[in-house]
């Protein structure tokens, strides 16, 4: 009988202790790594720089235009970026950890050139939340990314 209560007091505490150290909500590094967007077209190398946390373009499922030259950021509103490659370009900036969340940063789209609010939630360590919205986060849309590594 006390065998039987140990083993199950010592399994209680394994799982609170491994549910502790397993929890990547609480860690604010662990977006950092390369993400694959929800389209499947690009990945997204998330890295932190100071205390904020910055992702950028560092894989196109299809890199070049029909002239075989690399993608450029053509949608750009700032005209002295227009002709950056979209590899190596910074699609997500100034994000800050707060409680379970990355937010207060803002997300670039490529394909239309605007710049949008947004808010970064892991649904698990594998599963990224990425929510980019206009004013309030009501008026958004939220895609999955998948962890590549």
């Amino acid at each position: 009988m006390y065998r039987r209560i140990r083993f199950f007091l010592t399994s209680v505490l394994f799982l609170c202790v491994a549910t502790a150290f397993c929890n990547d909500k609480e860690n604010p590094d662990a977006i950092i790594g390369t993400w694959l967007n929800a389209t499947g077209k690009g990945h997204i190398q998330i890295y932190k720089q100071g205390n904020k946390y910055f992702g950028k373009l560092v894989w196109l499922k299809e890199p070049n235009d029909e002239q075989g030259n690399p993608k450029v950021d053509s949608k750009n509103p700032n005209a002295s970026l227009k002709t950056k490659p979209l590899i190596g370009a910074t699609i997500l900036r100034d994000f800050v950890f707060d409680d379970d969340e990355w937010n207060s940063g803002r997300i670039y789209d490529p394909q239309n050139g605007k710049d949008y609010k947004c808010f970064l939630r892991l649904k698990d360590s594998k599963t990224l939340l990425v929510r980019g919205y206009v004013g309030v986060s009501l008026l958004g849309r939220t895609e999955t990314w998948t962890r590549i590594n």
